[in-house]
């Protein structure tokens, strides 16, 4: 047997690997204030302590409540925010040194985002050409303009538009419509990894589809790596390979998109889970999500979901859950891991 049949295939490493990474946001009132009301400075753990892997080619999908840190994750990863702790790396290299330097430009040509609201992320003052051919003036990707307007017109027609579109401007498209033009800036500079905050929770439930279904096309055709942030378990469920559960800034389950929606471990994750109508269970009560999220500036001792978890012991009022391999997944819960669920 040759040496290279004796070896065993190398697994590649993940495109994208968090470890740690933390964000905190100083919201304290203005010196002075705290001065003569004798207050301290407060601090906003918006993300504290995120791990994750993202495998090239594959979707993680974050999902939680509104105010639990998803956004925050997703601008941490594209370098809009320096984090307060931990490290992001990217294709083997550190994401966040590499953005501070010259390679920072090269790098931003690989990682790109698409963001939430399509009326508020196109320029309403720009034509459809010049806000698709950013990116290709921005990174020298072109050389003059007719050569952009045939990149334009390629990445207008990649995306379900007519490159006829591009002398138009936003307001003259509706929504859906405009999250196609947002992908295809996206795109421009051929990413391969995408960072998608909340891209369909704008619109219409039938146009939701359609831009999903250009997002999944778009993926098996170029390969692309995505993070999807929903706060919509049915979205998760058609485009995620795995998912990942946030709540007040922490993971508290990460799943292969099966075994997540099929037999969650987390009260957390079943709370929301049991909150999705179901065709089958018409006759059933459906479960709302119980309680409040606590107030972030001043979170609970122990687990953050012990206010409102119906496991909660003393333990969990008391200590943090780490993040352990159990079950087979991830979960920070110290009632599975004692195994009262």
């Amino acid at each position: 047997m040759s040496e290279a049949a004796a070896e065993a295939p190398a697994v590649a490493a993940p495109l994208v690997q968090a470890r740690d990474l933390a964000k905190t946001f100083d919201v304290s009132a203005p010196w002075l204030n705290r001065v003569i009301e004798r207050r301290p400075r407060q601090l906003l753990h918006a993300v504290d302590g995120v791990s994750f892997d993202i495998e090239r080619g594959k979707t993680l999908a974050l999902v939680g409540e509104s105010g639990c840190g998803k956004s925050t994750v997703a601008r941490l990863l594209v370098g809009l925010y320096e984090p307060t702790r931990g490290g992001l790396t990217f294709d083997g290299q550190d994401a966040h040194a590499a953005f501070r330097t010259a390679k920072g430009r090269q790098l931003r040509r690989r990682i790109q985002m698409i963001f939430q609201d399509p009326y508020a992320s196109l320029n309403p003052r720009w034509i459809v050409e010049d806000i698709v051919g950013e990116p290709l003036r921005e990174h020298d990707l072109v050389s003059d303009r007719a050569e952009r307007r045939g990149r334009v017109g390629e990445l207008l027609r990649s995306v379900g538009l007519s490159p006829l579109d591009m002398v138009k401007y936003p307001h003259q498209f509706s929504g859906g419509q405009r999250q196609r033009i947002s992908i295809a800036r996206a795109l421009a500079t051929q990413p391969e990894f995408l960072v998608c905050d909340e891209p369909t929770s704008a619109l219409d439930v039938s146009v939701q589809a359609q831009v999903l279904n250009i997002m999944k096309d778009l993926q098996r055709e170029h390969g692309l790596t995505y993070l999807f942030i929903s706060h919509n378990l049915a979205v998760v469920r058609h485009v995620s390979d795995q998912v990942g559960v946030m709540y007040l800034g922490r993971l508290v389950e990460v799943a292969d998109k099966q075994r997540l929606f099929s037999d969650p471990q987390h009260p957390y994750t079943r709370m929301l889970l049991d909150a999705i109508p179901k065709m089958h269970d018409t006759g059933k009560d459906r479960t709302p999500v119980q309680g409040e999220v606590p107030n972030p500036l001043n979170p609970p001792p122990g687990c953050a979901f012990n206010p409102r978890c119906p496991h909660a012991n003393e333990r969990c009022r008391a200590e943090r859950p780490a993040l352990l391999h159990l079950r087979g997944v991830r979960v920070a819960c110290h009632a599975v891991e004692e195994g009262r669920i």
